[in-house]
């Protein structure tokens, strides 16, 4: 193909991103170099039939001009990034000068808002992404070996959980583990404790959020791994049971290495959608045992008193440079196979 050509084809897609992806995250970026300027305040002397009075008042109209004159806000470099309600240098700074324990240290850092958001989200991350594949796998397999006539309706069912949305998934979940709920009750009679609560314990939630997370999730690794089943070399797998290979042993050493494509990507997907947990935490109202870096942005826009437009935007871009962090291992070793097998 002429560069000409490929500069033409490949113009449309590459404006969309440019646009649509490439300007927002600079804008985001900037934004996060900024923080909401602070109030004018004015005294203003009221008299009455006692006496005097001098009361300190907001200016709006002079703290209006202000946000006209200077739209993005009050320039604060990297300060916020390194304030405490993000990466807390300071704050860190101190804990370790007090030379206290191990466990008080960790227990002192787990306290700070970014980093308490930070340790749900790799926890969810790192225990939902392998859960869901290994589950879906076994979807897969299960579904792969039914007679044809039962497929259809087996592989609905088992796309439901991705179908429902997920803020309404967990709404059904929550509304579930309610202490007058199906699961709530039942667990309150089994344990014979009618104060037990999934909600009120930090690390009953956690697990209600895992085991809601690899649920939702499960569908996606399914039918991407269902597909790649429907491309299995069937020589070679008759082949395999020729030589006497049990079924563990074909899956082993037949599917499974068919798969490790597909897996990368499903493990690559759902990292990026796992460490962007958010629907769960709204839908169990699980903010007080868990919260997640999604969560905090949502916050920071949702205050009751300002917008924090810097303190969302330094968390997008530090939730953004954590997500490369994690696709990185993944997308060096696909990398080096590719040039591996081009040579």
């Amino acid at each position: 193909m002429r560069h000409r050509d490929f500069a033409s084809f490949i113009f449309p897609s590459a404006l969309a991103m440019l646009l649509f992806i490439a300007l927002p995250i600079v804008s985001v970026a900037v934004q996060s170099l900024f923080v909401e300027h602070d109030q004018v305040l004015i005294s203003v002397e009221s008299c009455g039939p006692f006496g005097c009075q001098t009361e300190t008042k907001v200016d709006p109209a002079a703290t209006a001009a202000l946000k006209t004159a200077q739209p993005l806000g009050k320039f604060n470099g990297l300060g916020t990034y390194l304030n405490r309600a993000h990466l807390a240098v300071s704050e860190i700074g101190e804990i370790l000068s007090n030379n206290d324990g191990v466990a008080d240290i960790v227990a002192q850092i787990y306290n700070l808002p970014f980093y308490k958001a930070l340790s749900f989200t790799l926890v969810y991350t790192f225990l939902v992404t392998p859960l869901s594949m290994a589950v879906g796998f076994a979807v897969a397999l299960g579904v792969n070996t039914i007679p044809r006539m039962f497929k259809g309706p087996v592989i609905f069912l088992s796309l439901l959980p991705y179908i429902v949305t997920p803020l309404l998934g967990s709404l059904i979940l929550f509304w579930m583990i309610n202490s007058d709920g199906v699961i709530g009750a039942s667990l309150q009679w089994i344990f014979a404790d009618p104060e037990l609560s999934l909600k009120a314990s930090p690390v009953l939630t956690w697990v209600t959020l895992i085991v809601y997370g690899t649920w939702h999730m499960t569908p996606f690794a399914f039918v991407v791994f269902y597909a790649g089943l429907q491309t299995l070399p069937k020589d070679t797998l008759e082949s395999a049971m020729i030589d006497g290979a049990n079924r563990w042993e074909r899956i082993r050493y037949v599917v499974m290495p068919h798969l490790t494509p597909l897996a990368t990507f499903v493990g690559l997907v759902l990292l990026m959608d796992n460490f962007r947990v958010f629907e769960p935490i709204i839908g169990f109202s699980a903010e007080a045992n868990a919260t997640s870096l999604s969560w905090s942005i949502y916050n920071d826009l949702n205050g009751q008193v300002d917008q924090l437009f810097g303190s969302a935007a330094a968390t997008s871009i530090l939730t953004m440079i954590g997500v490369i962090i994690l696709l990185s291992p993944v997308l060096v070793r696909t990398w080096r196979e590719f040039k591996r097998k081009a040579h």
